[in-house]
C-alpha cells in the first residue's frame, strides 16, 4: 500500500484563525541562533566554532570546514539542522588532535561568518543544546489584530503540539516518499546522511499521526491512563498508570509532557489507553514499524506538547508582525506559526 503524505491535513490544536501573511521573503525575516547547553572549556582536541550563515544548510558547512581543516567529514559535528533560507548562528566542532587551528577567517564571505572559536575535550554531539531562540518577521500580514494578540497569549500560556513540520520531510515529502521505498520496496541508498535522513522523516512522520489523534481526542496536552510522560527539559520519561491529581498538576505546570514514540526497537513504554490508541493508529502503518525495527532504529519517546518560552510580539507595521521565543532543540518554529494562522514562504529553487 503507497501512502500520501499531506501534513497540512493533521488537525491543528486552536480553531482557525483568518489571519495571513509572508514569512522569509529575505532571509532576515526568519533568524535563529543556538544556544549551548553548556561553555566550551578552552582547550582540547576539538576546535569549537560559532557560525553565522545564510543560504548554505547545515552539512554544506560541515563539508566546508571538514575540507578546510584536511580531515574527513567524519571528524567534523554540531548540534542540530539548520535551515539554508534562514540566517542562523550555530555550533560545530572540528576534531584537530595534535593539530594547530588552521585560518578560519579564510572561510568568510557573504554567506558566511565566523564568530567565535574555542577549543573543548569532547566533540559537539546532537541535541547538545539548551534551546534556539527565534526572531520572525511576517510580512503582508492580514487579519484581526485582536484576534491574533488573544491567541498569541493562548499560546503562551498553553503551549502548541510538537509537531515535526513539512521541512522535516523535504520538497514535495519526497524524503517520505523514499523512506517507503526503503520501507517497503527494499530500495536500498548507499549514503548514509541520506538513509538516515529518510529513516528519521519515516519516524517523524508516525509521531505526526499519533499526535494527531491526540489533537483529536483533546487529550495531546493532557495525561491519560497509561501514557508515558516525559521530565521538562529532558528525555527521561516514566509510566503513568493512574492519573491522579498530582500528575493533572504537573503536567499544567509544565513539569511534565505526555509523549508519542519515534519508532523503534525497545519498549513502548505505554499501556492501557494510550497504548490502544497508539496500536490502533500505528497498525496501518506495520510495514513502516516493522522495517525501522529492522534497521535497528531504536524506539524513543518525544514530548507531544512543547512551551514557547519567552513569546513576545511586536507590530512593526500595520502589515508586519515581528515574534521572539525560544524553543527546546528539535522543535519548530513553523509548528508555532501553524497554530496562529496561514503564513507562506516564497517558492525557491532546489538543489
Amino acid at each position: 500500500m503507497t501512502h500520501t503524505f499531506q501534513f497540512d491535513d493533521l488537525p491543528r490544536a486552536y480553531p482557525v484563525l483568518i489571519i495571513s501573511g509572508d514569512i522569509r521573503t529575505v532571509p532576515e525575516d526568519f533568524i535563529v541562533e543556538e544556544q549551548l547547553g553548556f561553555t566550551a572549556s578552552g582547550e582540547g582536541e576539538h576546535v569549537f566554532l560559532q557560525i553565522r550563515k545564510t543560504g548554505r544548510n547545515t552539512e554544506d558547512v560541515a563539508h566546508l570546514l571538514a575540507r578546510h581543516a584536511g580531515i574527513t567529514r567524519k571528524s567534523v559535528s554540531y548540534a542540530g539542522l539548520k535551515d539554508r533560507n534562514a540566517l542562523t548562528s550555530q555550533f560545530f566542532s572540528v576534531h584537530l588532535p595534535g593539530k594547530q587551528d588552521p585560518d578560519w577567517q579564510q572561510l568568510a564571505d557573504n554567506t558566511l561568518e565566523i564568530l567565535s572559536v574555542s577549543r573543548h575535550q569532547k566533540k559537539l554531539r546532537r541535541g547538545a543544546l539548551s534551546r534556539n531562540n527565534f526572531c520572525l518577521l511576517m510580512r503582508e500580514f492580514t487579519g484581526n489584530k485582536d484576534d491574533t494578540e488573544r491567541r498569541l497569549h493562548k499560546i503562551k500560556q498553553h503551549g502548541v503540539p510538537n509537531y515535526f513540520t513539512s521541512q522535516r520531510f523535504g520538497h514535495n515529502a519526497n524524503n517520505l516518499v523514499y523512506a517507503e521505498q526503503m520501507l517497503l520496496d527494499g530500495k536500498r541508498v548507499k549514503d548514509r546522511f541520506k538513509r538516515n535522513i529518510y529513516y528519521s522523516a519515516a519516524r517523524s512522520w508516525l509521531f505526526n499521526l499519533v499526535l494527531a489523534e491526540r489533537i483529536r481526542r483533546d487529550d495531546w496536552n493532557r495525561a491519560i491512563a497509561g501514557d508515558s510522560m516525559m521530565l521538562n527539559g529532558s528525555r527521561s520519561c516514566f509510566k503513568v498508570e493512574t492519573v491522579d491529581e498530582e500528575i493533572i498538576n504537573r503536567v499544567n505546570e509544565f513539569d511534565i509532557h505526555p509523549t508519542a514514540p519515534l519508532w523503534g526497537s525497545g519498549d513502548a513504554m505505554v499501556t492501557a489507553e494510550a497504548a490502544e490508541i497508539e496500536s490502533a493508529i500505528l497498525s496501518e502503518w506495520q510495514a513502516w514499524t516493522t522495517g525501522l525495527e529492522k534497521a535497528r532504529m531504536d524506539l524513543a519517546r518525544r514530548a507531544m506538547r512543547v512551551s514557547v518560552a519567552d513569546l513576545s510580539w511586536d507590530w512593526l507595521e500595520d502589515d508586519q508582525l515581528q515574534l521572539k521565543f525560544s524553543l527546546p532543540p528539535g522543535c519548530y518554529a513553523t509548528a508555532v506559526l501553524r497554530e496562529l494562522g496561514k503564513f507562506t514562504e516564497p517558492e525557491r529553487k532546489q538543489r
